[in-house]
């Protein structure tokens, strides 16, 4: 049914909100942070505010302030306010997910520097350097896919 919206029933938005959050989980994001950041993909309208947000995933609000904050440091949601309203309202940032992935593409080939580093301690050619070559090794081909790739076009909506 690629095009065409359906109305989704509110238990199965809620199971895909989690399977979201049990993804990002993996990668250490906790896991109301997940699902505000679930909710806030998939949730018409696209901004919503703490209370909104809270009722539909069902966290406390002093739960969801702790995760939004986590979510707003990383550059996954960002916060609006309307003219003449106090409410804040919270949506996933464009261009989001490319500066996550940025950022922990960085991070992994930033190791390639550790690794080398680690070699000139001991020795590049020891046979303790062995495992420390090896991690060298892949985070230098990581850096080189990454570096040989070509960036992403932007999604278009259909």
């Amino acid at each position: 049914m690629k095009g065409v919206e359906r109305e989704a029933d509110h238990d199965e938005v809620l199971l895909w909100v989690e399977r979201v959050a049990m993804f990002l989980t993996a990668d250490g994001l906790p896991p109301v942070a997940g699902r505000v950041l679930g909710w806030l993909m998939i949730c018409d309208p696209p901004e919503q505010s703490a209370g909104q947000i809270s009722q539909a995933i069902g966290a406390s609000r002093a739960a969801l302030t702790t995760n939004m904050r986590v979510l707003l440091t990383m550059g996954f949601v960002s916060r609006r306010t309307r003219p003449g309203e106090r409410t804040a309202y919270y949506r996933v940032e464009e261009g989001a997910w490319e500066k996550v992935v940025r950022r922990q593409i960085t991070t992994l080939t930033a190791f390639r520097e550790v690794a080398g580093d680690g070699m000139d301690l001991i020795g590049p050619r020891s046979a303790r350097a062995a495992r420390i070559r090896e991690a060298h090794h892949i985070f230098s081909w990581m850096a080189k896919v990454f570096d040989d790739a070509l960036p992403p076009t932007p999604a278009k909506e259909t």
